[in-house]
């Protein structure tokens, strides 16, 4: 397995926020406590952690029963018990998408195991943690999953199961629906052990995150990932402080918020959650669906002014009784569900997508004011599959991962212009060079007559490369035309590679690799992340 590394600057959509954190240049280092090297800060950083006894005690009995139900490896029940008697944790966490979601999804909990790995080698113990965000409610986001096919683009598997709308999806349910969907999916995959894992997973009385679950019970046997799943009541119970801290300082936090987002601005960055004078942190769920809680008439005038919960009206002691009584009805937003991840877990670092990176410096200040501590973010590994069909296309065609990236009409193009005939491709090449050779003697020329007009003969070279520019596409366009074994090559790579214009690991199911490769294939993809380089891997499966 080989692997070469691509700057983000180089990845379409790449944020600004997120390139200036990977630099760590100063305009965002009052958002983020620490620099994207873990190296540098792990072993201080744990002596910042800390987590109350008899809270670890409980966690840790949750754990348990959670991962035993999930059919926990000996190696997952032994990090619990590290975290018992004090280890302290790195996490990830995801949307519980079906079928395991996104390739990124295996991404995430191979890099929590790495930077548990380092962290304890370091002298810090430390136990790989993974959050199912069983809480969320966008269904519409999870109830799909495209899994690779030998040909044409990745192939869309959806369900049909359904609950109350904004319910949140762990509590959505299975039934003999999924059967015809799995098994087809199963088919797709081949004789493989993740296609008797997904037969064993998703079946009727399951749901989208207790599925999820005993699928990486099993992807993750091997490197002792615990799973945690929030939706538990007794979570729940543990959270209530910082629930009802939600209510109590929801002024303060509100504040807060609208302060950072004005600098996020004025740094010329984008808010990730657009906060209001009315924003709460909390949803309460009300007959099955998450209802957001808002404070009434702007805001009010302090901390305890009245609240909504959709179009109920109720005062703070109101509100505040409900979350004591019944804490389980309660749920974070999406500012406060780290917070609440961090109070339950002696977290000494998280890792996420670039997404996540720019949702931590807007909740920083959550975390100061109900922690009184930043939990450092670290990039996920990020990464292209590049299987044996799509590096013989590329070499042929002398590409890289750079063109497939400008879109399916840009590789089609170069991949034809590398197909045009050798002569013809000799004859551009000998016409951009006259033109340099030319046009450098015809300035050298002209500045002697008239420095002012070097700027005019640079523009004429400018524009003769445009017209033979043009002559070039138009010749590779003709050949497209002319030769159907182009366009097939060309929409190959794009369907392997840059799926609906994004990258792999957000658009093809993570099982579909695993189960062409082998679990081992986690295993080598594993060797290739180290946690202080946070470049694009391109890495070469066979």
């Amino acid at each position: 397995m080989k692997a070469q590394c691509l700057p983000f600057q180089q990845i379409p959509h790449t944020t600004r926020l997120f390139l200036d954190y990977l630099s760590y240049a100063p305009s965002v280092c009052g958002m983020y406590p620490r620099s994207p090297i873990f190296s540098e800060w792990v072993k201080d950083e744990s002596q910042r952690v800390v987590y109350d006894a008899a809270r670890r005690g409980k966690v840790s009995e949750i754990l348990e029963r959670q991962n035993r139900a999930w059919g926990a490896s000996a190696k997952t029940l032994a990090n619990i018990e590290r975290l018992r008697r004090g280890a302290l944790t790195a996490v990830t966490g995801q949307q519980v998408g079906l079928f395991g979601g996104p390739l990124f999804s295996i991404f995430k909990a191979l890099t929590a195991v790495k930077l548990a790995e380092q962290a304890t080698a370091a002298g810090v113990d430390c136990v790989p943690v993974f959050w199912l965000a069983t809480e969320d409610h966008d269904l519409a986001e999870v109830n799909h999953v495209a899994l690779a096919s030998e040909h044409g683009l990745p192939e869309r598997f959806a369900v049909e199961s359904h609950g109350v709308e904004d319910a949140p999806v762990g509590t959505v349910k299975f039934g003999p629906e999924i059967e015809p969907v799995v098994e087809r999916a199963a088919a797709l995959l081949g004789d493989s052990e993740v296609a008797t894992w997904l037969l064993q997973a998703y079946r009727p009385g399951e749901s989208l995150g207790s599925a999820f679950a005993l699928l990486f019970a099993r992807l993750f046997a091997d490197w002792g990932v615990i799973l945690l799943d929030p939706a538990d009541k007794d979570f729940h119970d543990l959270a209530k402080p910082l629930f009802r801290a939600a209510i109590e300082q929801a002024s303060e936090l509100d504040d807060a918020l609208l302060a950072r987002g004005k600098a996020l601005e004025a740094a010329g960055y984008h808010q990730q959650v657009k906060v209001t004078p009315a924003t709460t942190l909390l949803f309460e769920v009300k007959n099955g669906a998450r209802t957001v809680v808002r404070r009434r008439n702007n805001g009010g005038n302090g901390n305890g002014g009245d609240f909504a919960v959709g179009e109920e009206r109720i005062s703070a002691k109101e509100l505040l009784d409900r979350i004591e009584g019944s804490p389980e009805r309660f749920n974070p937003n999406v500012l406060l569900r780290p917070v609440v991840q961090d109070y339950l877990l002696p977290t000494l670092v998280y890792t996420g997508g670039a997404a996540e990176v720019a949702y931590f410096a807007q909740l920083a200040v959550v975390y100061e004011k109900l922690l009184g501590r930043v939990t450092p973010i670290l990039p996920r590994f990020s990464a292209t599959l590049l299987e044996a069909k799509s590096e013989r296309i590329l070499t042929r065609y002398q590409l890289g991962l750079p063109e497939v990236f400008q879109g399916p009409e840009k590789i089609r193009e170069a991949v034809a212009a590398g197909s045009l005939p050798p002569d013809l491709q000799t004859r551009f090449s000998e016409a951009y060079a006259s033109v340099e050779q030319s046009m450098a003697a015809v300035r050298e020329s002209i500045g002697k007559l008239d420095s002012t007009l070097i700027e005019a003969a640079d523009r004429a070279r400018i524009r003769m490369w445009y017209q033979i520019n043009q002559l070039n596409r138009r010749a590779s366009r003709a050949e497209l035309l002319r030769n159907e074994v182009i366009t097939r090559h060309a929409d190959a790579l794009s369907h392997a590679l840059f799926p609906h214009k994004a990258l792999q690991e957000r658009e093809v199911g993570g099982v579909s690799f695993v189960a062409r490769y082998g679990p081992e294939l986690l295993a080598n993809l594993y060797r290739h992340i180290l946690p202080d380089c946070h470049d694009h891997q391109v890495i070469e499966v066979r």
